[in-house]
């Protein structure tokens, strides 16, 4: 009885460990920008949204995105029917990027800004978009997106996480070499503070702004006591936080997530 309890208490102090980062009681990673940095610099707002495909409130998107008025959106899960449904939308993002899928993973971006060097690749699993880009802000700030949603492991899709870890190993090799404001999100199955998750920051050096700021369990919207961080965004050093939230449940399994980043003056 004693060695189990004590084996129980090793493992919640070793989990502890590795999700401690991810309370108020740790340092930010991110600084806070001020409000008066926040009113003379360019800010970036962006909502991450894993639809659930066979989700119909398509109305409740369009209402968060009427309400919070984020410069990119990108919704995961998307088919045709979500992609003509959103149409009411277009006018506040005339820049687009339609991958409508009936797998799963389909993917939409919606850009009140000009997107420039457009790829939409399958990495590594056929039918398993992502979508790389430039997008142009104001004050001639030039950002890199990489917008992803790899595969999970389970037992309907992948055996292993193999497929799901080499992909984000790939993005983070890239993004290690580029000196240029660049910004990671999206669904990437995965908890923030999973090896194969941390192996993707470390190789990258893209910063996590939930550090010392809270958990932001975006999925499952379901269940209340049993929820996690899966919906994501990484940056570089370019970026202070002003915002970052768990929007409204949207009926999908995931909530939205908002993260809004401002560009510092000066680029290290």
């Amino acid at each position: 009885m004693y060695c189990l309890l004590f084996l129980n208490l090793a493992s919640l102090i070793y989990q502890s460990i590795w999700i401690f980062p991810y309370t108020f009681l740790y340092p930010k990673e991110v600084k806070q920008a001020e409000n008066s940095q926040v009113e003379s610099n360019v800010t970036i707002k962006v909502i991450t949204a894993n639809v659930l495909m066979p989700n119909k409130s398509v109305q409740k998107l369009i209402d968060i995105v009427t309400e919070y008025k984020p410069d990119i959106l990108v919704t995961l899960e998307t088919n045709k029917w979500w992609q003509d449904a959103l149409t009411p939308i277009h006018e506040n993002f005339p820049y687009r990027v339609n991958k409508p899928l009936e797998n799963l993973y389909g993917m939409h971006v919606y850009s009140k800004y000009e997107i420039s060097d457009l790829q939409v690749l399958e990495l590594i699993e056929k039918d398993i978009p992502s979508v790389h880009c430039h997008i142009q802000f104001p004050q001639n700030v030039k950002v890199k997106f990489h917008f992803m949603h790899p595969a999970p492991p389970s037992p309907t899709e992948n055996e292993t996480a193999k497929p799901r870890d080499k992909e984000l190993i790939l993005i983070a090799d890239e993004v290690k070499h580029s000196q240029q404001p660049t910004i990671v999100t999206g669904d990437l199955n995965d908890v923030a503070w999973s090896p194969t998750t941390r192996d993707f920051r470390h190789l990258s050096g893209l910063k996590d702004p939930r550090i010392g700021r809270g958990f932001f369990n975006t999925f499952h919207a379901d269940y209340p006591v049993i929820r996690w961080p899966l919906d994501h965004l990484f940056h570089s050093q370019h970026f202070m936080l002003v915002d970052i939230k768990r929007l409204p449940s949207i009926d999908s399994d995931h909530f939205p997530l908002y993260t809004e980043l401002m560009v510092k003056s000066h680029m290290d």
